[in-house]
């Protein structure tokens, strides 16, 4: 049986370690598979807006004792009250029916009518609502500058706060990813996009940025590491980030999913369509989706950005020169040699061997650090007394 805490924390000391950023391509090959499909859905088979957004008549119908057949019901009503296009029919709950059409305006009257016999209610029973487009108009502009606004926001405080605009880049080409790929899904399922959606988009943006903010800070501090000790390479430096990060990113992408997936269930099966069920489906899959998009893309590109930097650069062929000179046959993130003094698992390396300083020059290890200070002599006590 696997122990998950000893293999967290393997992960995090480097004695295990998972190939993401020398596995790149493979993970850049996924998410444009996945990308192609959304774009795919969204510009051919399109995007299901609500009435909120195109405008119409809603009707509910409540205290029906019998559903069979709702959706020809509703259908035979909204055509017996003279009103054209499509009709959208959904149960809501236990006993309410709710019909979307195009705009009834002054046929608002028959086709409740038609709607209480159709169902076998009362009239009073069948309430009934228009919505002009020009309110889901307005719903989408605000949507889409709120959303500009944001990353602006985004680009700006992560250059500051890393003090490179590449992580900013890495960060904001994953907020897309997540973006593209979750309204994608709501194409392809045929899933309705309301104003309840459009939150939950702009939600999962911030805790998509949020998991990957997390995972640069550790890619900060190891390869700030790796600059100054001069004894892992930077892609090295960034994936054992990703590994020590990882454990973190899985709990805490489940502990949000579980009360989401709860929300879900209950939405489907008892409250039916509604702001709950809207809001919680985008979160769920926005979530997902970013947990993927923090590990699997944001790290890796980021590594692909600054590879060719001067500074990335020496510090790999100075990682890869003393590697090849005392032997050492690891590898991470390509050809080069991933850390000096070290072996495979990135644990230290034998002591019989010498360890390397900064400057490159062998420096023994003392015989009594081989097996750590358990094993050291006795001293005499200082006083005979």
């Amino acid at each position: 049986m696997i122990n998950f805490a000893q293999f967290g924390n393997d992960l995090y000391t480097g004695k295990r370690s998972i190939e993401f950023i020398k596995r790149q391509k493979t993970w850049y090959a996924l998410s444009a598979v996945l990308i192609a499909l959304a774009l795919v859905g969204i510009f051919v088979k399109g995007l299901n807006f609500g009435i909120e957004f195109s405008g119409g008549s809603e009707f509910r119908v409540q205290g029906v004792s019998n559903s069979q057949g709702y959706e020809e019901k509703a259908q035979n009503a909204i055509s017996e009250a003279g009103i054209g296009g499509n009709v959208i029919s959904t149960i809501v709950g236990q006993d309410t029916v709710r019909v979307q059409s195009e705009a009834a305006s002054e046929l608002t009257d028959e086709a409740r009518t038609a709607l209480a016999q159709q169902f076998g209610v009362d009239e009073g029973a069948v309430s009934a609502s228009l919505i002009g487009p020009s309110w889901g108009q307005s719903v989408s502009q605000q949507a889409i500058r709120g959303l500009v606004v944001f990353l602006i926001l985004v680009t700006i405080v992560m250059a500051l706060y890393f003090r490179t605009w590449k992580m900013a880049v890495a960060g904001l080409v994953a907020l897309v990813h997540d973006l593209v790929i979750t309204v994608g899904i709501y194409a392809l399922f045929g899933f309705e996009i309301t104003p309840s959606s459009m939150i939950g988009f702009l939600t999962i943006l911030g805790y998509s940025l949020y998991d990957t903010v997390v995972v640069f800070d550790k890619v900060r501090e190891n390869t700030a590491d790796a600059f100054r000790t001069k004894r892992m390479t930077y892609s090295a430096a960034a994936n054992l980030a990703v590994n020590q990060t990882l454990v973190r990113s899985i709990n805490t992408t489940v502990v949000a999913l579980l009360p989401i997936a709860a929300v879900l269930f209950v939405g489907f099966t008892l409250l039916g369509p509604g702001t709950l069920l809207d809001l919680s489906l985008a979160l769920f899959i926005g979530i997902s989706v970013g947990a993927y998009s923090s590990i699997f893309i944001a790290t890796p590109l980021l590594v692909d950005l600054r590879r060719n930097e001067p500074a990335v650069h020496d510090l790999d062929k100075y990682v890869a020169r003393h590697a090849a000179k005392h032997g050492v046959p690891a590898t991470q993130g390509g050809a080069e040699p991933a850390y000096v003094g070290a072996d495979a698992t990135g644990a230290a390396a034998d002591a019989t061997d010498s360890a390397v300083g900064v400057d490159g020059a062998p420096r023994p290890v003392h015989k009594y650090a081989q097996a750590g200070p358990r094993n050291q002599p006795k001293r005499a006590p200082k006083s005979r007394r």
